[in-house]
C-alpha cells in the first residue's frame, strides 16, 4: 500500500477506536505531508494540536499504523497550513509557518478543508433548515438570523457549515475572522499577558463576519464571557454578521451570563440531528466520490445500516471497510464489509428493545408500561409503532421478539406497526425529528438510561 493509503486506513481505525469529540478536536484535519525513511509525517494544524498528539496520542498512532503495515512506524507532527500532499516515495517538507487562529478574508485557501463548502455538504431532513439558514446569512451577511446559532451533537455538520459560510463570504471580498471558542479564549490571554488587548480587540471587533465554534466552552470563564459580550455588541451595532455552533443550546450551557444567553437566542437558534438512512447513504456515497472509489451501493448500504451514528463515524466506517479490502485484497462486496465492520457493534451502545422502548417513553413523557399496554388513543398508539420500527431497524431481533418487548404482541401486528411507521417518517417531518432525537438519545455516549 502507498502511504497515503495506510494513512487514509489508520484514520479510518483511529475514528472507531477514539470518542467522536477526541477525533474530530485532534485527528480530523491531520494530514500526510511525507513518508521519509520509515517516517509518517503529519501536518497538524497549531502547535497547540501537535504537542497534545505527541504527549497523548503518539504512541496509539504509531501502533494503529504498525497493525496495517506489519512493520514498525515512526510518527512525526509537525505544524502544517498547507493542503495534503500526495506522494508515493518521500517528499521533501519545506518550512511552515505556526498557524493561528483562522482570519479568511484574505484567500479562501485559508480554509483548513476544501472539502468544507456548501457544494459539499448533503442536506437532509436533519439538517435542511440548519443548511438554509446558512446560506440566507451567507448571502446577506448582517441582515438575517444575526447571530446565527447552530447546535447539535459532534460529527453533525455544524463546523462544515460555519466554515462554508466563512468560504463564501470571503469569496464576496468580506473580511472573515474564524475561530474556535478556544482559540479566542487563548487570544484573550495572550492579550492581557502581554498587554496587546488593543490588538485583541481590532481582530475581533472589526472583521465583517466573526465564526466561533464550540462556543459552548465558553461555559464558566467569566473573563472570557464578558469579553465575548463586548465583541458580540460592537458587531452587532455595526450590522456585523456573527455565527455561533455549539455542542448544547443557549439554555442547555451552564453557568453562561444570561446576558450572553438572551443575545444567543436573539437571531435565529437551530439544532442538527443524526442524518436518516437516506441521507446517510447520500453522504457516503459522497464521500466514496470524493476518495475516487466505485463503492457498490449493496455496500453503501451495509455501512449505514450498521453505523447509526454521525458523519464522522460514517466516513469512518467508508474508511475501514475500504481499508480493509485494499489490505487484504479482498473483493469489495457485501460480505467483506460486513466483515471490515464486525466490530463495529462492540464500541457503540448496547442497543435492546427494552432500551427502544424506555428511550421512546421517556421522549414522548409517557411510562414502558403504557407502551405495552392495551390503550389504543393515538398519544400512546402511534409511540408504540414508532418503537417497533426502531427495534427493526437498529435491531437484528425477529417481528415476534420486537412483540415480546412491547407487551406480546403477535409478528403481524409488528409488522403492521412497521409498515406504517416507514411510511409516514418518508413524508412527515415532524416525525423524522421524533425519530432522529430517539435515536441520538440511544446513541449518545451519555445514555439517558
Amino acid at each position: 500500500m502507498k502511504p497515503d493509503q495506510v494513512w487514509r486506513a489508520a484514520l479510518g481505525e483511529l475514528q472507531l477506536q477514539m470518542t467522536r469529540a477526541s477525533y474530530d478536536t485532534w485527528l480530523r484535519s491531520a494530514s500526510l505531508i511525507a513518508y521519509e525513511d520509515g517516517t509518517y509525517i503529519i501536518g497538524v494544524r497549531s502547535d497547540y494540536a501537535k504537542d497534545w498528539l505527541e504527549e497523548r496520542l503518539l504512541t496509539t498512532v504509531k501502533r494503529t499504523l504498525a497493525g496495517i503495515t506489519d512493520n514498525e512506524a515512526d510518527v512525526r507532527f509537525v505544524v502544517w497550513a498547507d493542503e495534503l500532499v500526495e506522494s508515493n516515495s518521500s517528499a521533501a517538507l519545506t518550512p511552515s509557518t505556526p498557524q493561528r487562529s483562522l482570519e479568511v478574508g484574505k484567500a479562501s485557501a485559508d480554509l483548513p478543508d476544501p472539502r468544507q463548502s456548501f457544494e459539499a455538504f448533503v442536506v437532509g431532513p436533519n439538517n435542511r433548515l440548519a443548511h438554509a439558514a446558512a446560506l440566507a446569512v451567507s448571502e446577506s451577511p448582517g441582515s438575517v438570523y444575526n447571530p446565527l446559532f447552530l447546535y447539535g451533537g459532534v460529527g453533525l455538520g455544524k463546523s462544515h457549515l460555519l466554515r462554508s459560510v466563512g468560504a463564501l463570504c470571503s469569496s464576496s471580498g468580506l473580511r472573515v475572522v474564524c475561530v474556535s471558542c478556544e482559540e479566542f479564549t487563548n487570544d484573550l490571554v495572550q492579550a492581557i499577558r502581554f498587554h496587546s488587548t488593543e490588538d485583541f480587540r481590532n481582530k475581533y471587533r472589526t472583521p465583517d463576519v466573526l465564526l466561533i465554534d464550540d462556543i459552548h466552552f465558553v461555559s464558566g470563564k467569566d473573563s472570557t464571557q464578558q469579553e465575548l459580550l463586548q465583541t458580540y455588541n460592537a458587531l452587532r451595532g455595526r450590522n456585523k454578521q456573527i455565527v455561533l455552533c455549539s455542542s448544547l443550546s443557549p439554555r442547555a450551557i451552564p453557568s453562561l451570563d444570561e446576558r450572553l444567553r438572551s443575545r444567543f437566542e436573539s437571531g435565529l437558534a437551530v439544532e442538527m440531528r443524526l442524518p436518516d438512512r437516506e441521507t446517510r447513504l447520500a453522504i457516503l456515497q459522497a464521500r466514496a466520490t470524493a476518495l475516487s472509489r466505485e463503492v457498490p451501493p449493496e455496500v453503501l448500504g451495509v455501512i449505514a445500516a450498521r453505523c447509526q451514528g454521525n458523519v464522522l463515524e460514517l466516513e469512518g466506517a467508508l474508511n475501514q471497510v475500504l481499508a480493509q479490502t485494499e489490505i487484504l485484497g479482498h473483493p469489495l462486496d457485501t460480505s467483506s464489509a460486513e466483515a471490515a465492520l464486525s466490530n463495529l457493534r462492540s464500541i457503540l451502545p448496547n442497543i435492546t428493545p427494552e432500551k427502544i422502548v424506555a428511550v421512546v417513553a421517556r421522549h414522548y413523557d409517557l411510562s414502558s408500561e403504557d407502551l405495552c399496554g392495551r390503550s389504543r388513543a393515538r398519544a400512546v398508539a402511534l409511540p408504540r409503532q414508532l418503537a417497533m420500527y426502531l427495534i427493526r431497524e437498529l435491531t437484528s431481533v425477529s417481528l415476534p421478539r420486537a412483540g415480546e418487548a412491547l407487551g406480546g404482541r403477535d409478528h403481524t401486528t409488528v409488522k403492521h406497526g412497521c409498515d406504517k411507521v416507514g411510511r409516514l417518517v418518508k413524508e412527515d417531518t415532524y416525525l423524522q425529528r421524533q425519530a432522529s432525537a430517539i435515536k441520538e438519545a440511544l446513541y449518545s455516549p451519555i445514555s439517558p438510561l
